[in-house]
């Protein structure tokens, strides 16, 4: 089953987390990671099969974009990252996000 990672960039929290709940809500994708990317820039990830990732990240820029002051900075989708990869970056499905994983 072909996974992908799912990242979208955001100015501002409210924005964030519009893109965050329309994610999760549209397909069935797990959220992996959210933080600050710098100063009011913020990032949201979630994994799942290529097809899901990419119905999730099309949801989430434009919940992100409605969002109130939201703006969508940037986004990208990396179907089947490397394990090199997944062991470098906070991409990874972690013990806080398996109850929640989605197979």
């Amino acid at each position: 089953m072909p996974m992908a990672v799912g990242v979208i960039e955001t100015l501002g929290f409210p924005a964030v987390l519009a893109a965050a709940d329309a994610m999760v809500k549209s397909a069935a994708v797990t959220l992996v990671y959210y933080g600050q990317a710098e100063s009011a820039r913020l990032l949201v990830a979630v994994r799942g099969q290529v097809a899901e990732v990419k119905t999730a990240v099309a949801a989430g820029i434009e919940a992100g974009e409605q969002a109130y002051g939201g703006e969508v900075i940037t986004h990208y989708i990396v179907p089947n990252p490397p394990e090199n990869v997944e062991t470098i970056l906070p991409i990874h499905f972690t013990q806080t996000s398996e109850p929640f994983r989605i197979f």
